[in-house]
């Protein structure tokens, strides 16, 4: 067999977890085991596109992999959290809130290439071991900065203290550091609280014929 799996992952499923459904289900199907993998993963609090590959069609990886990346989120400003989304520890900041003319100004300054550092906890492997894992020893981990991509940034609605935008990035680009770094400019802090992924590449969620996972 060879499928291109598309899924709109829910929130509070890892993209591995995914993976394990579908594999499921298609080895009952075909009545063996099928191999299943992803294009790219999704953190747990994340929904949205997930790409996966099945069979034969594992094989197409290469092509599907570091795309750039359609996503629309809700940064929650005038609080920080450990890991920069939900599941970490938040603090609020008691810092004044910006103004729209405020947010306007600091979002043009986010737009092209820039520096992100990624968070402590990703994937990212740091001498051969996972950023995240590290992290949850209680060990110092240094992140290397990277270039990243920009190229669109919008903001979608202001309601204190939720800044919605919707952002094109590239490749290796982390929401989650982006908000953090938008809360950072603006003096007040900030975490991402809720990310959906709506297209990667030419591929939109809202036009793909999408797999249905079981609860």
């Amino acid at each position: 067999m060879e499928e291109i799996i598309y899924v709109d992952k829910p929130a509070g499923m890892t993209s591995f977890g995914a993976v394990a459904r579908v594999r499921r289900i298609l080895s009952q199907r075909e009545g063996h085991k099928v191999k299943v993998g992803h294009t790219g993963t999704l953190d747990p609090f994340a929904t949205g596109l997930l790409i996966l590959l099945a069979g034969k069609a594992t094989k197409k990886a290469p092509e599907l992999t570091k795309k750039d990346k359609v996503y629309e989120a809700t940064i929650r400003l005038g609080e920080t959290s450990t890991t920069g989304d939900p599941e970490g520890e938040i603090t609020a900041t008691g810092a004044e809130l910006p103004s729209e003319e405020q947010i306007a100004e600091v979002l043009k300054q986010f737009t092209g290439k820039i520096e992100q550092r990624p968070p402590i906890f990703s994937a990212i492997k740091i001498n051969g071991q996972r950023a995240y894992k590290l992290a949850r020893k209680g060990e110092e981990v240094e992140m290397p900065t990277r270039t990243v991509e920009i190229y669109e940034l919008e903001q979608i609605s202001y309601s204190k203290p939720e800044l919605k935008i919707r952002t094109h990035v590239s490749s290796g680009t982390y929401i989650r550091t982006l908000a953090e770094d938008i809360g950072k400019a603006l003096g007040c802090g900030a975490y991402c609280s809720q990310l959906r992924r709506t297209q990667i590449a030419e591929y939109k969620l809202d036009e793909l014929p999408l797999f249905e996972l079981p609860e």
